[in-house]
């Protein structure tokens, strides 16, 4: 398997804590080191071999859209949730029906990395098993994060399976917003907005929740400062 060609980048957000770069334009629109958020996450997965991605739009849609409307490389579909945010679970769900029922590529609007060894959405697609998994995240080693001030998202054996972090413990992993998910964890799936946590949880109890190491430095890209950060770090990697 050459791994899904599809995607799904969620861009519905209100991008609260981005403010005020958020007034008047939507968070996936902010630019770092001169290019749109969401242009750094399309770029990487049309390197991946992605060729449909869908898009769900809420705060500032028309501006995504047109914006979205520029980009002649790849097939953009727009998931519309004017009428209601839906939460990371409920805006996959209606965007369900674009993927056929086949494996597909997720990715936040406001992820970036610097690749390390190989690339990460390769990683990802080689050790994806669609009788084994329905969920494939990729994990961002806590010691290598920038903009991250959680206490870690999952615990990973040897295996690659994962699971929740215990109360009062910490993770040495961040989920840094990229996965392969096959439709069928929707199974099943409440109805209006909800989040993909509450799915992914029951999968941990399946057995059916994995995980990939970034060999990398993740950026998420939340807040003004965190650009400038991130377009601090990027413009120390660019050659001289």
């Amino acid at each position: 398997m050459n791994g899904p060609t599809r995607a799904m980048i969620l861009a519905a957000g209100l991008g609260t804590r981005m403010r005020p770069l958020t007034h008047d334009t939507p968070k996936p629109l902010v630019k770092v080191a001169g290019r749109a958020l969401i242009d750094h996450a399309i770029d990487r997965l049309v390197d991946a071999g992605v060729k449909t991605i869908v898009v769900n739009v809420h705060y500032f849609a028309d501006k995504l859209r047109d914006h979205l409307a520029k980009r002649d490389n790849v097939e953009i579909r727009i998931s519309d949730e004017t009428d209601a945010i839906l939460g990371t679970g409920g805006g996959i769900v209606r965007a369900l029906p674009n993927f056929e029922g086949e494996p597909f590529f997720l990715h936040n609007s406001d992820s970036i990395w610097a690749e390390g060894y190989g690339r990460a959405l390769e990683r990802l697609k080689a050790r994806w098993n669609s009788d084994t998994m329905d969920s494939l995240l990729l994990m961002a080693p806590l010691v290598t994060a920038m903009g991250y001030e959680g206490r870690g998202d999952f615990l990973m054996d040897a295996e690659g399976h994962l699971s929740s972090v215990p109360e009062g413990l910490l993770s040495p992993f961040a989920y840094p917003g990229a996965a392969i998910i096959h439709p069928r964890l929707f199974d099943d799936a409440p109805r209006g907005a909800f989040p993909l946590l509450q799915l992914w949880e029951r999968a941990i109890e399946q057995k059916r929740l994995f995980g990939v190491r970034l060999d990398g430095v993740w950026m998420h890209v939340g807040t003004p400062d965190a650009v400038k950060e991130a377009e601090t770090f990027l413009a120390d990697l660019a050659p001289a």
